[in-house]
């Protein structure tokens, strides 16, 4: 490991914000997927949901610019389901929606607990997710057109969510479980070898301060 690099994984890794996330409402373009990922990174996103179309869902490599990696994807069997997990874990649920009581997206406090709901281009997030949102907004439009590409949109509320967030000093320090940012510094520095150690059963082997292995460990 490169000191260099370890000092970057371990600079990202520890502005990740744990309560902010994407719900993907059976988005159902690959690159769009993708393209959202590569956001969340951007903004520092740690986890991001989606509840995959009938037809599944893959990453588009040439859109996702390896974002796997570093944003945790957890798929849902349905919007019941992921509104469920989320909401007992304190998320508030805003949708993205032109809907006549929806606000300016500029006007939500993001530094809440805050779960975004993103659906697919043609059909947008489905009633099913409005009726269980607890907040929907929407991206004003000087324009002829109704609305944006779901991945520039996505950006939208990520980066105002991230400048809220910076205004409010989310971003100084690392907000994981210390526990939980030390598996995932191990894990994304070894990627191979944490999940050989998974495998095994045993546990992951100590960092140095430079991120080379301690022998014995």
């Amino acid at each position: 490991m490169v000191p260099e690099r370890f000092r970057r994984i371990r600079s990202v890794l520890a502005r990740r914000q744990p309560d902010l996330t994407v719900l993907m409402d059976r988005v159902n373009k690959s690159h769009n997927f993708s393209a959202i990922l590569r956001n969340c990174d951007a903004a520092g996103v740690l986890e991001a949901h989606v509840v995959p179309p009938d037809g599944g869902l893959d990453l588009h490599h040439g859109t996702s610019a390896g974002t796997k990696k570093w944003v945790e994807v957890h798929r849902h069997r349905s919007i019941p389901d992921a509104v469920s997990l989320l909401k007992q874990r304190g998320f508030s649920l805003v949708a993205a929606h032109p809907a006549p009581d929806a606000i300016d997206f500029r006007e939500i406090d993001f530094t809440r607990p805050t779960a975004v709901v993103m659906g697919a281009e043609l059909h947008g997030v489905s009633d099913e997710a409005l009726a269980l949102a607890d907040q929907h907004v929407m991206v004003p439009m000087a324009g002829m057109v109704h609305s944006l590409n779901v991945s520039v949109a996505t950006a939208l509320l990520l980066f105002e969510a991230m400048r809220q967030r910076e205004a409010a000093g989310m971003y100084r320090s690392s907000r994981l479980d210390p526990e939980d940012y030390e598996r995932r510094l191990f894990e994304w520095s070894y990627p191979s070898i944490a999940a050989s150690r998974r495998t095994a059963g045993r546990p992951y082997p100590e960092l140095t301060e430079d991120g080379d292995l301690v022998r014995g460990t």
